[in-house]
């Protein structure tokens, strides 16, 4: 409130009434003050608040990312650890997200390098959106706009899979003289007079083992699509279907036992045994090239027991070099003349980093440090051809190695006979001389974890479906393994290779077999060749379309 000099009161009822205006302008600014002072109160712990918050997102994030991107450790098997991270990516993608809701907007930095996303596929087929403009006129000068090119953004999209039905159409012909009929005949199908067509033969199979869809899971996905067809009914179909491809599993049996080099292991697999309720212990042994042989391909055996008599069986003609972690069920197979033993040093250094987790002891992880720049050789190694290979690890891995086999002996004889890092060192040093194999020949590998990857798979189907239902579901699972992960070794889609061999096998020769081998198969060119497609709907089909739309 602003008084000039000519307006000061000249009385006592102007000075009162100044006074008594004064008085409420002076409340009114100390309410306003007062309303300010609270506001920015309140703001001030808001403020708080959500620093607190951000700091905790952060914190959170950090720690997210620490575990999903440090060194994994190898106390969890592997099928738990892919798990685990999925569920740590889901948590990192929501934890990023809160944070880009509630932390301050800041500029971003035109030197931070942004991430590039991968081209989609040129094989999917597009659907365009076009969008035009309505006035094609300059804003600025009015003149007419003249189109230079076009701006594309790609969009991806799913479409949930679709039924069909193929109705196979034959024209029936009569004889008027000899009253005879005729039709052309069927072709020939892998269930024959089988409701399922290959391709819903391949995605029963492919859905259940590579995909780990147990048939019950499978039956109550397809039924909202009202597709009711039982898990018994998909039972036997995976049992006839297992048949099928038995002659190609046992193919790529023949073709192992001719190569020189193979590396093994085993995983327990439960297996129902009947008339109890219960579960008991079968194995599946995998067989795999090496990772430079030019077949790669892999092949599970299902065995009842642990038994040596089982590898014994499947290996019985194979000559070479085998790469295993030591179990002791392979010890007649190596004990032959015609066969070289190579160790895995992965396995070794299990042993150490336990000891090392368990009790941080100096003397182990001096050793995982040596055997880091082993595996540091390798890294860089790989690419090069066998022959180049051999020379750069005897001339860089080989000094490593014997200084390495120094210190264990030494080590050995400081340690307590029954401590675990006596038992580590004796396990090293008991294994040496397959240990140092890969020195001497360029196609091994320096471990045996090639073939612990393809059993990854085995390990997710056995948390999906929990047990199989007999030794005969045991077999029928190594031979649907087989198959799958030699396609995922050779970069093929399983679903694409199951239909196509459900298509050929029911028509194709025993001796033209190696033509469908994984590593060998081209798709069938009739693959290739767009399908015509009519509607046909019944009078009910018709209903039942028109009430949807």
């Amino acid at each position: 409130m602003r008084i000039e000099g000519d307006t000061l009161p000249r009385t006592y009822t102007e000075l009162h009434a100044l006074t008594l205006s004064l008085i409420d302008s002076l409340q009114h600014l100390e309410r306003q003050s007062n309303e300010h002072q609270a506001t920015i109160e309140r703001q001030t712990v808001e403020l708080k608040a959500k620093a607190a918050y951000i700091e905790k997102l952060v914190f959170e994030l950090a720690r997210l990312k620490r575990w999903r991107f440090g060194s994994s450790s190898e106390q969890i098997n592997s099928a738990q650890l892919t798990l685990w991270q999925m569920s740590l990516d889901e948590d990192i993608a929501e934890a990023e997200k809160k944070l880009d809701q509630v932390r301050p907007e800041r500029p971003r930095s035109s030197t931070k390098r942004q991430a590039k996303r991968s081209p989609l596929p040129a094989n999917l087929p597009r659907i365009d959106h076009r969008y035009d403009l309505e006035a094609k006129c300059c804003s600025d000068c009015g003149n007419t706009l003249v189109q230079f090119g076009e701006e594309v953004c790609e969009q991806l999209d799913y479409v949930p899979a679709q039924f069909l039905v193929h109705r196979h159409i034959r024209p029936k012909y009569t004889c008027r003289h000899c009253e005879t009929v005729v039709t052309a005949p069927l072709p020939a199908q892998v269930i024959d007079k089988g409701l399922p067509a290959p391709g819903l033969c391949a995605h029963v199979v492919v859905s259940k083992y590579a995909y780990h869809l147990p048939l019950h899971r499978q039956e109550v996905i397809d039924a909202n699509q009202g597709i009711h067809i039982a898990r018994s009914t998909r039972a036997g179909w995976v049992g006839y279907l297992g048949v099928v491809v038995e002659p190609l599993v046992a193919a790529m049996h023949r073709t192992f036992l001719s190569q020189s080099y193979l590396q093994a292991d085993e995983t327990p697999v439960p297996v129902l045994a009947p008339g109890t309720g219960k579960t008991k212990r079968g194995y599946l042994w995998a067989y795999r090239t090496g990772p430079w042989n030019p077949i790669q391909a892999v092949v599970f055996d299902y065995a009842p027991t642990r038994a040596q008599q089982w590898p014994s069986a499947f290996l019985q003609n194979f000559r070479g070099i085998l790469q295993i972690d030591g179990y002791s069920g392979y010890n007649p197979i190596i004990r032959r003349e015609d066969i070289i033993e190579a160790g895995c040093l992965a396995h070794c250094r299990r042993k150490f980093k336990e000891v090392y987790e368990a009790t941080r002891s100096p003397t182990a992880l001096h050793a995982l440090k040596d055997i880091a720049e082993l595996y540091r050789i390798e890294t860089e190694l790989k690419s090069l051809p066998a022959e180049e290979r051999v020379q750069l690890r005897r001339q860089r891995a080989g000094p490593i190695l014997d200084d390495f086999k120094c210190w264990l002996e030494n080590t050995l004889q400081q340690l307590p006979g029954r401590s675990s890092l006596a038992a580590a060192v004796g396990y090293t040093l008991g294994r040496w001389q397959a240990l140092r194999l890969y020195l001497d020949h360029g196609e091994v590998n320096i471990d045996n974890n090639p073939v612990e990857r393809t059993i990854r798979g085995v390990a997710l189907g056995r948390k999906n479906y929990l047990f199989a239902g007999s030794d005969n579901g045991g077999h029928r699972a190594a031979l649907m393994y087989s198959l799958i992960e030699t396609c995922k070794l050779n970069h093929i889609d399983p679903y694409a290779y199951f239909k196509d061999i459900f298509t050929r096998l029911p028509t194709l020769p025993d001796h033209q077999l190696e033509k469908l081998l994984p590593w060998n198969w081209t798709p069938h060119p009739a693959d290739n060749v767009p399908i015509n497609i009519s509607v046909v709907m019944t009078e009910e089909g018709l209903d039942n379309h028109e009430h949807r739309h």
